[in-house]
């Protein structure tokens, strides 16, 4: 039997962050009814008492009628057709553990843009297929380009909805498109998870070159040699012939995460590249930058002898190996071409 659409409008958002709270603006402003699963005590009362999230995008007002916050993770889950994963990769696996609640049927929706440290280099997708059993065809990715901070305030952004069962990603599609909202579908499930997670790395790099004052026609060339390390490691971990790395969740998100000072893995590289060291880079963060763990993954996903990854490995080596970021960056810029 195939996907039968959902007509009741309910749907779940688990994480209470910058894009989960972007996410839940875009749903209730569409009418949609939300269960959202929130471990912070803070964030739920401010929730419940002004309709807004007070951690994260304060200024953005949410309808509280149609928004159901609660601790409980089998309550949000059990009442929602569609659950919409949106907390950093690095926490997701102990936030779902409690889970006992099926899934059963469900259309389940990564809008992480990060890997699952310590299980094998999974990507949320991955994981979520070989821990709860969920069919691939179940799985979806919603990707960007999009920063949290545009969408939740309705500036026009456009995002990607991939999932192998067309039928679900559309229907996932409908439900967040909207005036400011524009969705393009995709069914390169993995690629566009690899795809945010690599875009991540590169960004910690751009932001290490800022940090140490190099200009707009070094990061010009310093981005497009990431596009093509990127093509190189999609093609060769996920040969698909239908892909296009010129499109928008794989270039425009690279774009986006690379130049924009929104972006928290800039802001990390950044850090590094004006001296900071990285424990302490990582600890002025006040949110999760996703490519400090995807940096790891990326050097350790197996690929055949041959991939040229020199952003990739250069992030890798100050991040991991205690390289110093001035040399290692200088080191990188002979390589670029």
């Amino acid at each position: 039997m195939g996907y039968v659409k959902d007509d009741s409008g309910r749907c779940a958002v688990v994480g209470y962050g910058s894009w989960a709270t972007a996410i839940v603006k875009t749903l209730t402003t569409n009418g949609r009814h939300v269960g959202w699963h929130i471990l912070n005590d803070t964030v739920l009362d401010s929730l419940r008492r002004d309709g807004r999230n007070a951690r994260y995008l304060p200024y953005v007002s949410i309808d509280r009628s149609l928004i159901s916050p609660s601790k409980d993770i089998d309550e949000v889950v059990a009442q929602a057709p569609t659950v919409i994963l949106a907390t950093p990769s690095a926490f997701l696996k102990d936030v779902m553990a409690p889970l006992t609640a099926p899934l059963a049927g469900k259309t389940v929706v990564s809008a992480v843009k990060g890997i699952i440290p310590g299980d094998n280099y999974m990507t949320v997708a991955e994981y979520v297929h070989s821990r709860y059993g969920v069919p691939f065809g179940q799985l979806g990715v919603m990707t960007g380009p999009s920063h949290a901070e545009e969408v939740g305030i309705g500036r026009l952004s456009y995002l990607t909805v991939a999932c192998t069962d067309s039928g679900r990603a559309h229907a996932v599609g409908e439900m967040i498109a909207n005036d400011y909202i524009r969705c393009s579908y995709s069914d390169d499930v993995l690629g566009v998870e690899y795809a945010a997670i690599l875009k991540n790395v590169y960004a910690i790099a751009v932001g290490m070159a800022v940090g140490m004052g190099y200009g707009d026609n070094f990061l010009a060339v310093l981005i497009a040699n990431c596009a093509r390390e990127m093509t190189r490691y999609l093609d060769c971990k996920l040969p698909n012939e239908e892909r296009n790395t010129a499109a928008a969740a794989y270039l425009g998100d690279l774009l986006v995460t690379c130049y924009s000072p929104l972006s928290r893995n800039r802001r990390l590289g950044n850090l590094i590249g004006r001296g900071c060291s990285v424990k302490s880079a990582l600890n002025e963060m006040t949110m999760v930058a996703e490519g400090y763990y995807a940096a790891e993954c990326v050097r350790h996903t197996g690929l055949p002898q041959g991939v040229q990854m020199p952003v990739a490995d250069t992030v890798y080596s100050v991040l991991y190996e205690g390289a110093p970021a001035k040399e290692s960056i200088e080191a990188l810029t002979m390589k670029l071409i």
